[in-house]
């Protein structure tokens, strides 16, 4: 399962006064502990569209690779935010987070990924906004991954971000992004899926109730990545018993590792 760190966002009051402070430490300590729980990526977001969101990002992956060689998730709207943290960044591939099917934003960021040799996280949605049906975002993923494979992107660099929305919003919104992740990689098996799994559970109580039970579904669906908080330690379990599960983890071999190393709950 790949696990991209969702801590390290400026939408986090924490995070927000800890940038704005440059407060090395507490940046470093966070990204220390993403890494210890299992982060295959640690996600980086400077905030939208501040006068000095491109600085911030260049200090948070300057600041983050000093005590960490986990590849980053440069995540940003704004091209010159992404350009400023893969300039800065000196870890092994990056991914871009993210791009899109409209066309001023496909233009704007493909350059970027072949400059670098970026990963990409392309999320379902064009210039007619984001879909509302299943057919739609699944039409608007093949596109996605036509073009950039004929940009010359291989397609286990590419991660579809199948938009989940809040199930608190419309009944049907948990069942259409597990059916979105289980057609994408029915239809295009060496993709990855880069789902933002907490979207699922915004404006309702409890909220990490939901997030565990959507992350076993989608998995099950076929679900291989996603933006998470991986210092949930029962959601970061539930991962691992779900890949046991779901024949990916051979005799339950890493099953049992972090059982030994105390990682389960």
């Amino acid at each position: 399962m790949i696990v991209i760190g969702e801590k390290i966002n400026i939408s986090f009051k924490t995070v927000r006064n800890a940038v704005e402070l440059r407060d090395t430490a507490a940046i470093q300590d966070l990204a220390k502990k993403q890494c210890e729980a299992g982060a295959t990526y640690i996600d980086l977001n400077a905030g939208i569209s501040c006068k000095d969101e491109a600085e911030r990002m260049e200090w948070l992956v300057n600041t983050v690779q000093e005590v960490a060689d986990t590849p980053f998730s440069i995540d940003s709207p704004n091209v010159s935010t992404l350009k400023a943290g893969l300039k800065a960044n000196r870890n092994p591939k990056p991914v871009i987070n993210s791009i899109t099917g409209e066309e001023r934003r496909f233009q704007a960021v493909m350059p970027l990924i072949l400059q670098y040799n970026t990963g990409v996280i392309a999320l379902c949605m064009d210039d007619s906004g984001m879909p509302e049906t299943v057919e739609d975002r699944v039409l608007i993923a093949g596109r996605l991954i036509d073009r950039l494979t004929r940009e010359g992107v291989a397609l286990g660099d590419i991660y579809i971000d199948p938009m989940v929305r809040p199930v608190a919003s419309h009944s049907r919104y948990g069942m259409d992004s597990i059916e979105t992740i289980y057609r994408v990689k029915e239809e295009f098996p060496e993709v990855h899926i880069a789902c933002g799994l907490s979207n699922i559970s915004f404006g309702i109580p409890q909220r990490k109730v939901m997030n565990h039970a959507f992350l076993i579904a989608a998995m099950t669906a076929g679900m291989d990545g996603a933006i998470m908080d991986p210092l949930d330690k029962k959601l970061m379990s539930l991962v691992y018993a779900g890949e046991a599960l779901l024949g990916r983890d051979s005799f339950c071999m890493n099953y049992l590792m972090k059982c030994r190393e105390g990682l389960l709950e």
